[in-house]
């Protein structure tokens, strides 16, 4: 088995696993997916640059060959704009998460999801003194 094989395997897997994340409902699921396919963008990045053994990195005096640094300055480009974009994509989540109650992409709650509260009785209904508590219980006390 090749290195190149390994290589080209390793961006397959990423690149699947990272766009079946990002079609899931749930957003901590498109934020990893998301991830992911940045993850398999700098790995293809690095396979597409010819990285070479044994070669110095910058010019110096007697060497005739050296290594690429684009490839390199371009995946340093990546992984701060990766960065970025994830903290952006984690905070939005996390606002939309506090404003709606769900963690859904489109916002609504699953109804499959839903278990039932530890205080409530066997019919699903809270106990008549329980105070109702949540991102939709603080939104509504405030109107």
């Amino acid at each position: 088995m090749s290195l190149e094989f390994l290589v080209a395997s390793a961006i397959a897997v990423l690149t699947a696993g990272g766009v079946y994340l990002s079609l899931r409902g749930r957003t901590f699921q498109v934020v990893l997916g998301m991830t992911m396919l940045s993850y398999a963008v700098n790995l293809f990045l690095f396979a597409i640059g010819r990285l070479v053994v044994d070669r110095p990195p910058l010019f110096a005096k007697g060497v005739t060959d050296h290594a690429d640094p684009l490839p390199q300055a371009l995946v340093l480009t990546a992984i701060v704009i990766t960065f970025g974009m994830t903290a952006l994509v984690v905070i939005l989540s996390l606002r939309s998460f506090l404003e709606s109650g769900s963690d859904q992409v489109d916002g609504i709650a699953d109804p499959s999801d839903d278990t039932p509260d530890a205080t409530a009785d066997e019919t699903g209904a809270p106990p008549s003194g329980a105070v109702p508590s949540g991102p939709t219980a603080e939104r509504e006390a405030r109107q």
